[in-house]
């Protein structure tokens, strides 16, 4: 299983960016996607906001009511919506999926994909 996350980039405080991660593979089921982001300096990732495959979703309260997470099942993709911007929000963004395998479906593995830099400048 890979995940390839795209979309990063740079923008000015109180813009917006869209992330994007797609999962190619075989024969698995996603449970959970999210993005975690961390920022230089800090040596945990932080949870961002991740969406159940019923599309249950939570979110850090600080991106509460300025960026929405979404997936599309079928293609096994999640986006995420970022808007108003702040340069605390600057960090790299890593998508991650929790699924099992048909082989074993008891078993939950986590993926992560490539991080991608955001930059918000004030």
């Amino acid at each position: 299983v890979q995940l390839q996350a795209s979309g990063g980039g740079l923008v000015q405080a109180g813009g917006s960016l869209r992330l994007f991660c797609a999962a190619s593979g075989s024969d698995f089921s996603i449970n959970v996607m999210g993005w975690y982001r961390q920022a230089a300096g800090k040596q945990q990732r932080e949870l961002v906001a991740r969406v159940t495959s019923g599309d249950s979703t939570n979110y850090a309260d600080s991106v509460k009511g300025r960026f929405t997470i979404s997936r599309d099942n079928a293609k096994n993709t999640v986006t995420l919506q970022m808007s108003s911007l702040k340069p605390e929000d600057t960090a790299v963004y890593y998508c991650n999926a929790d699924l099992t395998f048909s082989r074993s479906k008891s078993t939950s593995f986590r993926y992560w994909g490539q991080g991608t830099q955001v930059t918000v400048s004030s």
